[in-house]
């Protein structure tokens, strides 16, 4: 158990010294436009780091996860030879330590195996809005508000170039943004002026594929005397 607890420490101490190092060189370099500062501050320079936090993770062991025994007192019935101090483990450093351990390997496991983004890496959500019979668009694109609701995020939607368009007699917008994320709790919402927050759930898996063309037009989820309809169609980027 010490030679586990020492090993996680010293490499514990080695991630911490090599990750930090690099973010320090990054952040001091200032913003790097083709990514070669980050390469080389990760490749070239953490790993001196790396080396210190290794050496820094053993020490710290050594001082806080050994804890030694007080050396009892000779009395006169027993011999005046000193017995030899003893270690053991910290308990709060033990615990300190399997937990970080823990949390970092969990950390290492949802990203690469059980990773959060999607297969087909971004994809694009094409989404377009269908106006009643007689109700006419807002005169510029700052007037209208689309939001997409992926897991806890809220990205707001693009208008494109051509966003003012028309089904037959009916006006609609058009509008598109990026999704990333494996879950299965994404919406969408519409904001125009003079009219409530609309809302409308986008029935996608978890970790969709492009779509064959549009959904359906659909109505929102809560009742609305505007009537605006909405569909989707999800494209890969790659």
């Amino acid at each position: 158990m010490r030679f586990i607890l020492g090993l996680l420490s010293a490499l514990l101490g080695a991630l911490a010294g090599w990750s930090g190092l690099a973010a320090l060189v990054v952040m001091l370099a200032g913003p790097d436009r083709d990514g070669g500062i980050a390469m080389g501050a990760f490749f070239d320079i953490g790993p001196i780091g790396g080396v210190v936090g290794l050496i820094a993770g053993i020490w710290l062991f050594v001082r806080f996860g050994l804890v030694r025994d007080a050396t009892p007192q000779p009395s006169a019935d027993t011999s005046d030879a000193t017995p030899p101090r003893t270690t053991r483990l910290s308990f709060p450093f033990a615990v300190t330590v399997l937990l970080i351990a823990a949390i970092l390997g969990y950390w290492g496991w949802y990203e690469f195996i059980r990773s959060p983004n999607l297969s087909h890496g971004f994809m694009t959500l094409q989404v377009e809005f269908r106006l009643p019979s007689g109700m006419t668009l807002p005169d510029k694109g700052e007037d209208v508000h689309i939001e997409v609701e992926e897991a806890t995020g809220y990205a707001n939607a693009m208008l494109t170039a051509n966003w003012r368009a028309h089904d037959g007699d009916r006006k609609a917008i058009i509008s598109s943004a990026s999704l990333m994320y494996k879950t299965r709790h994404r919406a969408v919402s519409l904001t125009l002026p003079g009219l409530p927050t609309q809302h409308w759930p986008i029935d996608l898996p978890s970790d969709p594929d492009p779509t064959p063309g549009f959904s359906p037009w659909r109505v929102a989820s809560e009742p609305s005397p505007a009537k605006i309809e909405m569909h989707f169609r999800l494209t890969a980027d790659r």
